[in-house]
């Protein structure tokens, strides 16, 4: 397995959630982090939290959904190892009755996005490194419509840019299924409860997955060289019975 010691990585999405306790586990590793996202104050206390673990931390404010400020920001990025994308939105519903503006968001933010991260990426990742995105699994496009294309589109982005950016550079992604995380804050306490309930009763295991079981599959990708072209789903088999 691959050191992670003294390695520079960018973490898209970092500073809560999913992507903090990647940017936690890389830190125990001994990488130096950059870790991007929108909220200024969130940004602050993780890098506090970070930088307490020894490492060199690095923050960037940036809407990554916005084309200037995704451009600005890699202009702004020194040359790193890996780079980790928690980029997506997600909606609920089939084709017949979601807003089309919805549709086009959710596309917009889960597939166009990765597109030009990786592209941008491409020019500032050392050779040796990964590039990993975040797609999903659980549902059928008649349930989320947008969100399942959007899963399907970065499945195929890694398969191209695997080949395209090989042999130096490796791309995978992790699809991970509903899980309890601070992305649904928004939520409240009740239809949070409801939603891990009903995803609970679907999967084989019979529960939803801890954060520490989602980031361990980045960790995993990031420190395993042979891995290249992959989405590994970490849903605890909720698509063996759909």
């Amino acid at each position: 397995m691959a050191a992670l010691q003294t390695k520079t990585v960018v973490i898209i999405g970092g500073s809560s959630g999913i992507g903090f306790r990647v940017a936690q586990l890389v830190a125990q590793e001994g990488a130096n982090l950059i870790i991007v996202g929108r909220n200024r104050e969130r940004l602050t206390a993780a890098r506090s939290e970070l930088s307490q673990m020894g490492v060199a931390v690095m923050t960037h404010e940036a809407d990554v959904h916005n084309a200037d400020a995704l451009e600005a920001l890699f202009a702004a990025l020194p040359p790193f190892n890996h780079l980790v994308s928690m980029v997506g939105d997600v909606m609920g519903g089939g084709f017949l009755n979601a807003p089309m503006a919805t549709i086009r968001h959710v596309m917009e933010s889960k597939f166009f996005t990765n597109v030009r991260i990786g592209q941008l990426a491409a020019t500032k990742l050392l050779p040796g490194g990964c590039l990993i995105y975040t797609s999903g699994t659980g549902g059928r496009a008649q349930d989320a419509c947008a969100s399942y294309v959007g899963n399907l589109g970065i499945n195929a982005l890694v398969e191209g840019l695997a080949v395209e950016m090989a042999p130096n550079v490796r791309v995978n992604a992790v699809s991970p299924t509903w899980t309890v995380t601070p992305f649904w804050r928004d939520m409240s306490a009740e239809q949070r409860e409801a939603t891990r309930q009903r995803f609970a009763e679907s999967i084989p295991l019979g529960r939803t997955a801890t954060i520490d079981e989602l980031a361990q599959a980045y960790l995993f990708l990031l420190q395993n060289d042979f891995i290249t072209g992959q989405h590994i789903a970490i849903d605890g088999g909720i698509m063996l019975g759909s």
